[in-house]
Formats: C-alpha cells, sequence, structure tokens
C-alpha cells in the first residue's frame, strides 16, 4: 500500500512516537514522510519527502502560549497554498498525527485519513476532562486536522480504539537509575522564572533542559541546557524525578521509567489541562503554574517518594498493523456498498431508458 504519514512537527513528542511507527510501516508498504511545524527539537533517522509551515503554536516564557508570535508565524495564505499543493491522491491511506496540512488536504480532495495521535484519544468522550469547560479550545482540537476514523494513545487505554502509550525503543533500552538530581523541561516558562523558584527548594539538585538557552550554564545546585533528545532521556532515566508541562510523551516516559512526576499544564491549553485531568486521576500532581506560592507543594513532592504503577508493554507493530488491518476491510467494505450502489444505479437507468424509448 502506498501510504503517506503525516506528523506534526510543532513540539517534539509526534516525531518521538514516529521513530517507533515509521519502521513498521516500511515493513510492508511504500511510505512517505511529511512533517509540518517549527519548533521541534528532535530530527528523524529517515528521509522527509515533504516540509510544510504548517500551523502550530510557539511557546511563550510565562507558562503559555506566545499568541503575538503564533499569529505572526501562521500565514495562512501559505498554509492555503500547502494544503493545495500536496498531492494527497498520490496515496491509497494517509496516517495523520496531527497534522492539519495533509489533513484538510484530505478532507477537501475527498482521501482517506486516519487519525493515529493523542490528541484523538483526548478528544474521545470516555477520556477525563478538566473541571473547567473550553469550548473554544475542544473546537480548536476537533477541527485543527479532521479525519475519517481516529486512533488515540493516551496513558490508559480508555476505549477500544485508545491506546497506551507508544514508548520509543530509545528509552525503552535505557539504563533506569536514581542519582538523585531531577529532570524539569518546562519550555513554556523562561530560565528566570524556573531559577527564582527551584533555588528556593535547598540544595536539591535541579537539570533544566531549556528552549530559551543555547549554552550550558549552572547555578550552584542547578544547571540549565539547551534541549539534547539524548542528554534529556538519559538525565530522566537517572533522575530521582521529572518536573514537566502536561504534554503527553514526556510523562508517558517518564512514568514508565518509574520516576516521581510533577506537571504543569500550560496556560490556555485545553489538551494539557485534559492530561492533567487524566494524570491527576491517576495519582500524579498537578501544579496550577510556576509561582513562589506553589513552592510548599513543590518541596512536598521532592519529600514525597508516589511512584504511579502503569503497564505501557511493547505493542508498537501490533497497534499499528491492527488499525491498518482494519481500514482495509472498511475499504473494502465500502468499496463493495459502492458497487452495489453503482448497480442499483445503472439498473434503475437501464429501466428508465427502456420506459422513455415506449412513450
Amino acid at each position: 500500500m502506498k501510504i503517506l504519514y503525516a506528523i506534526q512537527g510543532t513540539g517534539n513528542g509526534h516525531l518521538s512516537r514516529a521513530r517507533d511507527i515509521i519502521p513498521v510501516l516500511l515493513k510492508n508498504h511504500d511510505l512517505d514522510i511529511l512533517i509540518s511545524g517549527s519548533q521541534a527539537d528532535i530530527e528523524l533517522p529517515y528521509p522527509v519527502k515533504f516540509r510544510f509551515k504548517g500551523m502550530g503554536f510557539i511557546f511563550g516564557s510565562n507558562g503559555g502560549i506566545d499568541l503575538v508570535e503564533t499569529y505572526k508565524k501562521n500565514y495562512i495564505k501559505v498554509l492555503l497554498s500547502e494544503i493545495e499543493s500536496l498531492p494527497v491522491q498520490d496515496y491509497e491511506l494517509v496516517i495523520n498525527d496531527f497534522e492539519p496540512v495533509s489533513a484538510w488536504a484530505c478532507y477537501l480532495k475527498n482521501v482517506p485519513c486516519i487519525s493515529i495521535s493523542h490528541q484523538a484519544a483526548v478528544l474521545n468522550k470516555k477520556a477525563p476532562q478538566p473541571k473547567d469547560s473550553d469550548l473554544l479550545g475542544k473546537a480548536i482540537l476537533k477541527n485543527y486536522a479532521p479525519s475519517d476514523a481516529k486512533y488515540g494513545f493516551h496513558f490508559k487505554s480508555y476505549a477500544d480504539n485508545i491506546f497506551t502509550p507508544v514508548v520509543r525503543r530509545q528509552v525503552r533500552d535505557l539504563k533506569v537509575e536514581n542519582k538523585g538530581h531531577y529532570t524539569v523541561y518546562l519550555p513554556s516558562y523562561d530560565d528566570d522564572r524556573i531559577l527564582k523558584v527551584l533555588q528556593q527548594c535547598g540544595d536539591t539538585r535541579w537539570e533544566v533542559f531549556s528552549k530559551h538557552n543555547k549554552q550550558m550554564m549552572g547555578f550552584r545546585n542547578i544547571t540549565i541546557q539547551p534541549i539534547s533528545n539524548e542528554a534529556f532521556i538519559e538525565s530522566m532515566a537517572s533522575s530521582a524525578g521529572v518536573l514537566c508541562g502536561a504534554g503527553f510523551e514526556t510523562p508517558a516516559e517518564a512514568l514508565f521509567m518509574k520516576k516521581k512526576l510533577l506537571v504543569i499544564p500550560m496556560k490556555g491549553q485545553y489538551e494539557q489541562h485534559c492530561n492533567a485531568a487524566a494524570l491527576a486521576e491517576m495519582g500524579v500532581p498537578v501544579l496550577k503554574s510556576l509561582k513562589l506560592k506553589n513552592l510548599d507543594q513543590i518541596k512536598n513532592w521532592i519529600e514525597n517518594d508516589l511512584v504511579i504503577d502503569v503497564d505501557y508493554p511493547d505493542n508498537t507493530e501490533e497497534i499499528i498493523n491492527t488499525i491498518l488491518a482494519a481500514h482495509v476491510a472498511s475499504s473494502f467494505a465500502n468499496k463493495q456498498e459502492e458497487e452495489k450502489q453503482y448497480t442499483v444505479k445503472k439498473f434503475r437507468n437501464l429501466i428508465l431508458k427502456k420506459i422513455v424509448a415506449q412513450l
């Protein structure tokens, strides 16, 4: 089967998952890869056929999204041009991981598109939701990348079409130990804010990975360094715990490694607040923001040895093959129905022609 695998490139999670899904797709299919977005710190070790600007969000420095920079970076004319230029009609199937260009190209050109993403799971009615409703955030998430069928990944299997996280082989193969430090990844906060709070935590050692700094710096018991995939996951594997945003892949990998976890959802980010609701339901502590008034909660987390027990088996190939098999069966059924309708229509036209000929 000729497949286009389209991946959202804003953030690292989608590309992290893709590193394990791509080898499965390459086994039996003719595969092309598309990436849109510009904020990922991870590179794929596979050739990418299409690279687009797409439509993403720019991290701010105060716990949320920088709306001004996001508006500047997302040029609607460019996005529409990318959608129009993408030849999705050349593929038998498009697999979409929350990627808008291919999703809308399929929608407009009537090409089959399957969503395999965390967002698909978040939108499921059986998945946990935050107490505060966000109709706009939910509407954006729902319409950002439309698809014909949805399969999702979440912290738990909340429904038949929701699977546990794809934990990449690179993480599964790591040696997990505890060297006493805490790993921090809060891309929506600037380094000054992070330092201001963490310096109040006594002699606790922190390894901070920053999107706002290009070189390593040390401040007594705190180190700040630019994002590096290898350095980050090695820091997590040898940490006592992980303090991060309420994204999906980083918390899932921390849970898989049996690490203490503390999350802070981004302001105005509906998906992260859904994740925070799911994690809180599992027993993971959640902070509303990184502020000095929440310092006691951070200290309590440091002193607490609570680790959430999860089971994330290595069944990525089985999941992908099951999804593809379901699509093939669905396509065959649809084709049979189309042929049936065509036969009925042809028969009706024949009868109509005979009646007209006798008039």
